[in-house]
């Protein structure tokens, strides 16, 4: 079976299916491409207000595929370096995307699996799913933005015993930590994220734009020039069409309709 990246929409909603189950959805470079070709598709489409990325069958996604690393350990150096900058590419593009991106995981949720969901906005994850920065399980370090992600989640020892020790964890427990937003039952992740998007996708694009974009600004801005940016966007969306129909809507005590 050929690994890919399958895309198909569910209402105002793109849902990303890694596809590879036959090694429990392991990343490779064509899917890094896929995503970002993909993501590039969506935020020029006006129909599309929120991603969602997830895996097929019982799995999230085990991280990346250990014969093919095997198999480039006889390569060039440059041959994995060019692959590691395909899916920090991906990684790149989805916390630049403008729109809300959600990972619904089931399963197993390891490696550059994990990396990638915490390259997320938002982690929806099922009850029995089991997290693992299994890198130095096998010698290995990093990639996909792990050690970025997880020190700015977490206190520092925290991350560093996750990191350091390749301990699995479970949904549970990384909801009590921050890094996951929202547990629920097995088999239901999917489900659950689509009903996290419509209320997503009930929301001015703009603003939500605007957020995330705040947001990630944030960990690196100082005050000063997070204050005027905060402002400038507020000012951007006060006058844009969407905030006279959000607050319309609210005083007259009826639901918005936002383009």
């Amino acid at each position: 079976m050929t690994a890919s990246l399958k895309s198909h929409s569910h209402g105002q909603t793109m849902v990303l299916t890694i596809s590879n189950p036959e090694h429990r959805n392991a990343l490779g470079p064509d899917m890094y491409a896929a995503g970002v070709e993909a993501l590039n598709v969506a935020e020029s489409n006006p129909e599309v207000r929120s991603v969602i990325v997830t895996g097929e069958g019982a799995h999230f996604c085990a991280g990346g595929n250990l014969q093919r690393l095997q198999a480039n350990r006889q390569q060039p150096p440059d041959v994995q370096a060019q692959s590691i900058e395909g899916l920090h590419n991906w990684i790149e593009t989805i916390r630049a995307f403008p729109k809300p991106v959600v990972a619904a995981v089931e399963g197993a949720c390891a490696g550059a699996g994990f990396s990638l969901a915490l390259a997320c906005d938002l982690i929806l994850a099922a009850q029995n799913s089991v997290f693992a920065m299994s890198y130095s399980s096998v010698g290995l370090s990093p990639d996909g933005g792990a050690t970025w992600s997880l020190m700015r989640a977490m206190p520092r020892a925290t991350a560093l015993q996750l990191l350091l020790c390749g301990d699995r964890v479970a949904a549970e427990r990384l909801q009590q930590l921050g890094v996951v937003n929202q547990v629920a039952p097995p088999g239901e992740a999917l489900s659950a994220a689509l009903a996290l998007c419509e209320r997503l996708n009930a929301r001015a694009p703009n603003a939500l734009a605007s957020i995330k974009e705040l947001a990630n600004d944030a960990l690196v801005t100082p005050l000063h020039a997070q204050l005027a940016s905060e402002r400038d966007h507020f000012v951007r969306n006060l006058h844009h069409a969407n905030a006279g129909e959000g607050i319309a809507a609210f005083l007259e005590k009826r639901p918005a309709s936002y383009r």
